[in-house]
């Protein structure tokens, strides 16, 4: 009966799992991207998208990218600057400058925290 339970909490925790498409979009390096939506990465080259190493992106919980970050700049869905997402005071040579946060009880509203360089 162990067994049973065993497996009907991995098969509940795995469909769990692929609902959580926030994370389906990823934007780094120089234009580069995957989209892991169909369940296979598949490339993306339409980022604009310039940092050495620290990046953030997000998508809605149905896998649509919403926008993406090296820290200094978010651009949105279409790959434009959004408003006031100029000269954000993260670095992109740091290797997290920037992270995305859910405004808790929202699912438009989200903090993007950046960091600096540090030597």
């Amino acid at each position: 009966m162990g067994k049973f339970y065993t497996l009907l909490l991995f098969i509940i925790s795995y469909i769990n799992c692929l609902a959580q498409n926030e994370a389906g979009n990823w934007y780094f390096r120089q234009s580069a991207g995957l989209s892991f939506n169909s369940g296979a990465p598949v490339t993306l080259t339409n980022g604009l998208l310039n940092t050495l190493k620290g990046c953030a992106s997000i998508s809605d919980a149905n896998g649509n990218l919403l926008f993406y970050t090296n820290g200094t700049v978010v651009r949105n869905r279409n790959h434009n600057v959004m408003t006031n997402g100029n000269n954000l005071k993260g670095n992109s040579i740091s290797s997290q400058s920037a992270i995305i946060i859910p405004k808790p009880g929202s699912t438009t509203n989200y903090f993007i925290f950046t960091i600096d360089f540090q030597g």
